[in-house]
């Protein structure tokens, strides 16, 4: 495996490495041994500042470029990221704790299909039409402040950075202060891909101090924000409150639902995987399994056989399926949430507490709750870690029923023999993506969620629009 970079001493702003304002330092963290393995500096409002000034200067001349010119650079910014994918990987896993197999296949492949795809579009959307006597134009947002998490830290600023430059913007990144080493190996491939000065800027820091500076700042055209709905409303009403545009990309409490007529074996092996990929810790994860009372106890138990298979172990070694989660705070909150199923009733299938785990390392036994109450925190709450809760149904009314009383909607599946009857319960489910008998994720497709799992849409087409103003010239 490829030797990491593991402390920085300097911000990427207009087009230099520069010292920070402040002499705050992040420490950042192995989740799989609980050591320290590095620092970045705790960009202050200062820094903030001086990245959106540089930010403003290079827009003016980054809209300019011909879409043309914006492809090409997005195509080379592609490459140097491929060019780097080992390295991403092993970044990622040290600092996440992914394991390797899901930091190489997901957390580095998608976001490369994404740069792919942001090169390509970049020179196909069209941005002129004509309606009576009306142009309509379309034109890039401005600057653009982005906020990424850390359960996803390459793929989610991908999913801005790509998009944003496509269109036209520039871009203030501010990424989660558990894992900005990723985000250090983005800024150089931006470098050695030759992107202009000051169409890319980089100020690690805390939400507080660096997040919501960015999130006041006037020169701040457009917020683009992921991570939890509680942080999301705080940043989204600071921007909003000056009028800002504003995109969120939001939590989760997706429902699989399965109807009695689907391959149960492979539908709850397939729901199992993704309620436990990326440890749980995953906005999109199907973490409530809905069945049908006529296949419940059969589901039960098929459940809790591909729960065993999903052993928590050392993120490096390649059969490692399931890896800690990112900090002692996160595992302290998933283990609350499995103490309150007990007590609210909910009976424990197979994991909890008390299991043995790694240690050290913030590990938590892929735990599998039947009988849950609709109206329990388990039910209703996002967890972020490897817990499924299960819940019986009696028709199809009653499983969209269950499935849409949530404050969620980002994602769901719905499994059937009958392909219709699936669509016809999908269209039914107040959520922003639904996934028919395993369908594969299409990072094309808009992305995004309906209620409190956020506002607007990233990926593909429909991303780059988010990024862009719309003009009607009269003539």
């Amino acid at each position: 495996m490829p030797e990491i970079v593991t402390t920085r001493d300097s911000l990427y702003i207009d087009g230099k490495w520069v010292p920070a304002t402040t002499d705050q330092t992040i420490e950042v963290e192995n989740p799989a041994t609980e050591q320290s393995i590095g620092t970045v500096p705790a960009g202050g409002r200062d820094d903030i500042d001086q990245a959106v000034q540089a930010a403003r200067r290079a827009f003016p001349r980054w809209a300019a470029t011909s879409r043309d010119e914006r492809a090409a650079l997005l195509h080379r910014l592609h490459d140097e990221v491929k060019s780097r994918s080992d390295e991403f990987a092993v970044t990622i896993s040290t600092e996440m704790g992914a394991p390797m197999r899901i930091a190489t296949r997901v957390q580095t492949g998608v976001p490369l299909q994404i740069l792919a795809d942001s090169a390509a579009l970049a020179g196909s959307i069209e941005r002129r039409e004509a309606i009576g006597n009306s142009l309509v134009v379309k034109e890039p947002v401005g600057v653009v402040g982005a906020i990424t998490p850390w359960n996803y830290p390459l793929q989610q600023v991908v999913a801005k950075l790509g998009p944003a430059l496509a269109a036209g913007c520039t871009v203030v990144l501010k990424p989660s202060e558990l894992t900005p080493l990723t985000a250090y190996l983005l800024i150089d491939a931006c470098d050695a891909a030759g992107i202009p000065p000051g169409v890319v800027n980089l100020v690690p820091g805390t939400g507080p101090e660096a997040g919501e500076a960015l999130a006041h700042h006037t020169g701040v055209d457009m917020l683009s924000f992921t991570g939890s709905t509680r942080v999301g409303r705080l940043v989204g009403a600071i921007a909003g409150g000056r009028v800002a545009k504003v995109s969120l990309e939001l939590g989760g409490k997706s429902a699989n639902v399965i109807l009695e007529d689907a391959d149960l074996a492979a539908a709850v092996k397939v729901g199992v995987a993704n309620a436990f990929l990326n440890a749980g810790q995953t906005c999109t994860a199907w973490t409530r399994m809905l069945v049908h009372r006529s296949r419940y106890d059969e589901a039960v138990e098929l459940a809790a056989a591909a729960a065993e298979k999903q052993v928590p172990g050392d993120p490096r070694d390649e059969s490692t399926r399931l890896g800690p989660m990112v900090s002692a705070a996160q595992r302290a909150r998933v283990e609350g949430y499995v103490h309150g199923a007990v007590r609210d009733g909910a009976r424990l299938i197979i994991g909890g507490k008390d299991v043995d785990v790694p240690s050290p390392g913030y590990y938590v036994a892929p735990t599998v709750f039947a009988d849950v109450s609709p109206s329990s925190r388990l039910a209703r709450e996002e967890v972020f870690g490897p817990v499924l809760a299960m819940l019986p149904f009696s028709g199809d009314d009653e499983a969209v029923a269950l499935a849409n009383d949530s404050d969620y909607g980002l994602a769901g599946a719905v499994w059937s023999a009958d392909e219709e009857r699936a669509l016809s319960v999908a269209a039914r489910l107040e959520t922003g993506a639904v996934d028919i008998n395993g369908a594969a994720f299409n990072p094309a497709a808009p992305f995004g969620g309906y209620k409190q799992s956020g506002i607007g849409r990233e990926l593909g087409r429909y991303g780059i629009e988010e990024f862009l103003h719309t003009k009607a010239i009269q003539r």
